[in-house]
């Protein structure tokens, strides 16, 4: 990295990086370029002759090498932009994916569909729903921020629970540094509490839903995020399984559970409710390429029919 403007640092970057098999080269060199100028990825790529000191090319330097390593962007920089909001990121959590804002979305219409026929008076108790495997707090967070947009949060609580209390300490520091803390509540728990009690109204979660023997043929930098956080068993549905078996418990008579499945699952997640949940409801909704992504839960009364559908 002999020059030192803009265009040359990220040139050299991109054949480095492409060199050592980075799916997007030409963005990551940029980002992380950007990450180090304290500037936006625009502004790297509209001032490209610009000349970059000898301190923050040394960073650059150092960042473009852990990339090299197989580091996953975003825990070089510390965060993920993630359904609008900048969620600080590290090795304690799986990183938020932007598939995953497809359940949000889900989540933000069950809310406030729920919100909007019955408003909470200050007096009553507040909605509730739960994060299950919360990790960073991506989703509880994006929910309670779209909420605050749309002015409910003040009617909901949510209950994020993770089995790593490291995750939970993160999940924590997002919550703080987005102003969300006092709409949030954190419990280190396998899935769920033991009793739960008073029951959820909405449920969210994204579980590891992937297969044991395809996690070693993933790309390089899932070696750097927390294993547990993908693996599902042999067919990545174990975890979401014994989900299931919780659900009559956790879920209030007309709640709702919104599940991330994976892009091969939606057929075998509808015989899993079936199975396990005699009565209850299934359907499962695409996502932008048309691939199976959310699976929603609830009794026959709450879904509308016992029999399930993938969309």
């Amino acid at each position: 990295m002999a020059d030192e403007t803009v265009s040359a640092l990220v040139r050299d970057a991109t054949a480095r990086l492409t060199a050592s098999g980075a799916c997007s080269p030409r963005l990551d060199a940029e980002l992380l370029l950007a990450h180090v100028l304290r500037i936006d990825r625009t502004g790297v790529i509209a001032h490209p002759d610009v000349p970059v000191g000898p301190g923050q090319k040394a960073q650059y330097e150092a960042a473009v090498t852990r990339r090299e390593a197989g580091e996953p962007v975003a825990y070089i920089r510390g965060f993920r932009e993630f359904h609008g909001l900048a969620l600080a990121t590290d090795a304690r959590a799986l990183i938020p994916r932007p598939e995953t804002e497809l359940l949000v979305d889900a989540a933000i219409d069950e809310v406030s569909a729920r919100l909007t026929a019955a408003p909470r008076s200050p007096s009553a108790p507040a909605l509730r729903v739960a994060d299950v495997g919360t990790g960073s707090g991506a989703i509880a967070l994006a929910l309670l921020a779209a909420l605050r947009a749309r002015r409910m949060a003040e009617q909901v609580m949510v209950v994020a629970t993770d089995a790593s209390a490291a995750a939970l300490d993160l999940a924590r520091e997002n919550a703080v540094g987005h102003g969300l803390a006092d709409r949030t509540v954190f419990v280190e728990a396998d899935l769920l509490p033991p009793v739960v009690d008073p029951p959820y109204e909405v449920l969210c979660a994204n579980l590891p839903y992937v297969a044991t023997a395809q996690i070693d043929g993933l790309a390089r930098e899932l070696a750097f995020e927390p294993r547990g956080a993908l693996d599902g068993g042999p067919d990545g549905l174990d975890v979401v399984r014994r989900l299931l078996d919780r659900l009559p418990g956790a879920l209030a008579a007309d709640g709702v559970a919104l599940l991330e499945i994976g892009a091969d699952q939606g057929e075998t997640v509808v015989e899993a409710v079936a199975n396990r949940l005699p009565g209850w409801h299934c359907s499962v909704q695409p996502d932008l390429a048309g691939l199976p992504r959310v699976a929603r839960v609830a009794r026959a009364a709450a879904g509308g029919s016992t029999q399930g559908a993938v969309e």
